[in-house]
């Protein structure tokens, strides 16, 4: 990516994040890095409001509010900070990459469980099951005395 600041953000066919709905801040990473770590600004923050967001359809965001609503901020906004890589542009480049996969897992609607019937034979199955385990813990009481 050029600028991966402004770029949009595809999630799917049909679904792209505008890239100015996508908000960055930059900080100090903790961790290894020697004097890296206290000097340069690589820890990446993406924000993504989901509640205000334009790219989003009104049925989308609603499932997205549900499904996302542990991660959400009061105002509906989800936070990801990446701060794997040493560098800011790979730590945007994975932030804008798991922000898109989480919003690719939360849009997928589960599938609707249709009611089945058991079949005759798995009935029949279940009670000669349980007539055979009945008989076997009832020999035991004979084995005892």
């Amino acid at each position: 990516m050029a600028d991966g600041r402004n770029a949009d953000l595809r999630i799917g066919p049909k679904l792209a994040i505008r890239g100015a709905e996508l908000l960055f801040e930059t900080s100090r990473a903790g961790g290894p890095g020697g004097q890296n770590v206290n000097k340069v600004e690589t820890r990446v923050t993406l924000r993504f409001n989901v509640a205000t967001s334009g790219s989003l359809d009104d049925r989308a965001r609603a499932w997205l509010m549900e499904r996302l609503a542990g991660e959400l901020t009061a105002s509906g906004e989800l936070i990801l900070h990446a701060s794997r890589f040493r560098s800011q542009a790979r730590n945007l480049d994975d932030a804008r990459e798991r922000l898109a996969e989480r919003l690719r897992n939360a849009l997928v609607r589960p599938r609707t469980r249709r009611a089945t019937r058991p079949t005759r034979g798995s009935k029949e199955r279940r009670l000669t099951a349980k007539r055979h385990r009945g008989e076997i813990k009832r020999g035991r009481g004979d084995a005892a005395e």
